[in-house]
């Protein structure tokens, strides 16, 4: 795996929203690296990415309550076992369950296994809170998906926290799971 500084100089063959994640890092001045790779079907395949950049890919979860009237995007530790009775009680919520698939592209117009912060960016009508563990913000770089899981950004935590949420209209949940 090759890294790259930026974005693609030649975008043929990527997505709309995967240029649209570009296009708004650029905007908002925030430095990235990044590396393709074959699509991702577990955390467990993207071993080799963390180690090619230096950092952990957070797992990414899109979440709702029973009622399906609010949903959370939440960024865990890859390695750490997503429990929903340590996340619920913390948000106030009873019971906390995966999203249904089209509440993702509805709000965040992304599709499965593409889960990413990045998505945020889509959600103008701020529908979907987002939630972050905070063994993550403890972490120098935050790694994630540029909308698609073709390829893998590494990004200052704190450009994350002071630039991109801002720009984008969220403010973070920090949790302890």
């Amino acid at each position: 795996m090759e890294i790259f500084k930026g974005r693609p100089a030649d975008t043929t063959g990527r997505s709309e929203r995967e240029i649209r994640t570009y296009d708004m890092l650029d905007s908002l001045g925030i430095e990235y690296e990044r590396t393709d790779h074959n699509r991702a079907r577990s955390m467990n395949e993207l071993h080799t990415v963390d180690l090619t950049l230096g950092i952990m890919i957070c797992k990414n979860l899109f979440l709702s309550n029973r009622q399906r009237t609010r949903f959370y995007l939440l960024m865990m530790p890859a390695g750490k076992p997503f429990k929903t009775c340590m996340v619920s009680p913390q948000l106030g919520i009873s019971r906390l369950s995966f999203a249904p698939e089209e509440y993702m592209e509805r709000f965040l117009d992304l599709h499965p296994g593409s889960v990413s912060i990045m998505g945020l960016m889509n959600d103008r009508e701020g529908r979907v809170s987002l939630i972050i563990d905070e063994d993550v913000v403890k972490e120098e770089y935050i790694g994630c998906h540029p909308c698609e899981n073709t390829t893998s950004l590494k990004i200052k935590t704190e450009d994350i926290l002071n630039r991109f949420l801002p720009a984008v209209g969220h403010e973070p949940i920090i949790i302890r799971i």
